[in-house]
């Protein structure tokens, strides 16, 4: 267990590093020439969705439960999670012999709550978000002795999640930047712990969704600050306040945090799973989306931490349809024909002879705007890049088509 009484340093991530040889992978880092042709400079990929759990979580929760003293592993442990953190907390649980309850949202992807099962926690379903999760797991822990284990603000969790940190030292000694997601704080804050420690010139960059972007304001005003809503496709990175111990780290140790877009996580989830042939989760694709924003940006080599790929089936389909629209694969048009024979037709021959696959086709006949001979419809086309949507749209306009995006 991290000694309360003395700030964290570098010994306690090694610490946590010896602790957990034979439980944590050391992931593999993997170049990814696309990247690093849009950067100008090496981009690899730091692996842990590839980690066990599929994400980083099992770092830290191994690390705060082996730290446990005797009489609080024989009280058991409860935590409350949609996914990554709930998986870490119950493999980590099992592998000490220490009894593990994890209090997930109603609405947690079936996925997860089944690998939580699978890795020996008891599951128990309480509440729409995790924040009402969280309150029945301290409920319990109340009422039953159970030590919380929270997802990031605690030393020994800081500690396991600096670990990853280390390692990438290990295997890419020549990087500049090291770019992380960041929700609560927990895992950047221990990378940089470890990482300034031993290479001060390293760069830690921060990244969050815009619709969660609480280190910003935070970081602004020196102390951790709510964000009154949150809103993001990126689960794992869905936290609308920073850790206490995190943050203290973060504001002296990390050089910047930026935000990306939700249009730039889908279109970095793509590209990990085109190009480099890699299931990311949104979260776990942010630093990825904030190389494709703004390549410049970076001095590399660069590494970009994908932390996680816990990613439930029917969001990784959403996400890469929102990716494939926003990178110009998708387009969906709406336009006015004449209702007669022969009329679509005459549209889908220009839509051929401009190269676009015609994936669905729909039609409006009772809106009161149409005319009494009028017909809307509404195309969706497979694309070939944002060059090639402007092609098509230029081509039905000077055919005579009124066309509206």
């Amino acid at each position: 267990m991290v000694d309360s009484s003395r700030p964290l340093t570098v010994d306690d991530v090694r610490a946590a590093h010896k602790a957990l040889s034979g439980v944590a992978r050391v992931t593999a880092m993997e170049g990814s020439r696309h990247l690093t042709d849009l950067v100008g400079s090496p981009v690899h990929l730091k692996c842990e969705n590839l980690q066990r759990t599929g994400s980083f979580k099992i770092r830290g929760a191994y690390a705060r439960i082996a730290g446990m003293p005797a009489e609080e592993r024989a009280r058991g442990v409860v935590a409350a999670s949609a996914g990554n953190h709930a998986q870490g907390v119950a493999l980590a649980a099992s592998l000490l012999g220490v009894r593990s309850t994890v209090f997930m949202p109603r609405g947690a992807p079936l996925p997860k709550l089944a690998a939580t099962r699978e890795y020996g926690a008891e599951v128990r379903l309480h509440g729409h978000v995790v924040d009402e999760s969280l309150a029945a797991a301290k409920e319990y822990a109340a009422e039953t002795g159970a030590v919380v284990i929270h997802p990031f603000d605690h030393r020994d969790i800081v500690a396991g999640q600096g670990t990853v940190g280390l390692e990438i030292l290990e295997q890419c000694p020549e990087v500049r930047t090291i770019v992380v997601g960041v929700g609560g704080g927990g895992l950047i804050a221990g990378i940089a712990l470890a990482v300034k420690a031993l290479r001060p010139d390293v760069r830690v960059v921060g990244v969050q969704a815009e619709g969660a972007a609480a280190y910003p304001p935070s970081l602004a005003a020196g102390r951790p600050v709510a964000l009154d809503a949150v809103s993001t496709m990126a689960d794992g990175i869905k936290v609308g306040r920073p850790g206490d111990v995190p943050f203290k780290i973060v504001g002296a140790l990390v050089d910047e945090v930026r935000t990306v877009s939700e249009d730039a996580l889908s279109r970095a989830l793509l590209l990990c799973l085109e190009r480099a042939k890699l299931v990311v989760e949104p979260a776990g694709a942010s630093p990825v989306a904030a190389l494709l924003s703004e390549p410049d940006a970076f001095a590399g080599p660069v590494v970009a931490v994908l932390s996680g790929g816990n990613v439930d089936p029917l969001v990784l389909q959403r996400t890469l349809r929102h990716g494939m629209a926003a990178a110009g694969r998708y387009l969906s048009l709406r336009l006015r024909l004449t209702d007669r024979p022969g009329a679509l037709a005459a549209l889908l021959g220009e839509l051929s002879v401009a190269d676009a696959n015609v994936l669905d086709v729909s039609h409006v006949r009772t809106d009161p705007r149409l005319g009494l001979s009028e017909v809307e419809v509404e195309l969706h086309l497979e694309t070939k890049g944002t060059a090639h949507c402007a092609e098509v749209t230029r081509a039905l306009r000077g055919a005579g088509y009124t066309v509206r995006a």
